[in-house]
């Protein structure tokens, strides 16, 4: 039985536990359905990355884009906080881990900061209901004591990009999520 699970930590967020089907042949897991997020819309294009171990990724957001992670291969500690002002949530973070081992996938609103931590070598996949726009490509540091995500990793390998991101206190009034915002 497929488990959809809203967090209780960040309002929107929702955590998927799709069934699994072994035999002798191997496995099959169905990793999405739109009808698992009635909230979301539909999603237009699919990434593939793969990351070695150590890796961290983000914190990245979107004022108008969500995601859905998928980790098919490895293990992704993912980390998530609320960064839209009004939200009920504002100001929460979470951590969690998926990968292969649990086939959880991870429903993200738009205003949710997002990141994830390799474990282990990994592929992760993500579904986005909306095309690459570099005008809604933001972030904010990974490494914010404020937002304090625990990323289980003790020499990180970052990108430029990541490394030069923001305090959350220090991002732009003009670029600061809205509950409710969507367009």
């Amino acid at each position: 039985m497929v488990r959809v699970e809203e967090s209780d930590v960040i309002a929107g967020v929702v955590v998927v536990t799709p069934d699994t089907h072994r035999d002798e042949r191997g496995r099959f897991v169905e990793t999405y359905r739109r009808s698992w997020f009635p909230l979301g819309r539909e999603m237009v294009q699919a990434n593939r990355s793969d990351k070695q171990a150590g890796t961290v990724v983000g914190l990245h957001y979107h004022l108008h884009q969500a995601d859905y992670w998928y980790v098919p291969r490895g293990r992704a500690l993912v980390g998530l906080h609320d960064l839209r002002a009004g939200s009920k949530t504002d100001g929460a973070s979470l951590c969690l881990e998926i990968g292969e081992h649990d086939d959880r996938g991870v429903f993200i609103p738009p205003g949710v900061a997002h990141g994830f931590a390799a474990l282990t070598d990994l592929t992760i996949t993500y579904l986005v209901d909306g095309y690459y726009n570099p005008d809604d490509e933001l972030g904010v540091a990974w490494d914010d004591p404020d937002i304090a995500i625990d990323w289980g990793v003790s020499s990180p390998i970052l990108s430029a990009r990541d490394q030069a991101n923001p305090r959350r206190i220090d991002l732009p009034e003009a670029l600061r999520p809205r509950a409710g915002l969507r367009t």
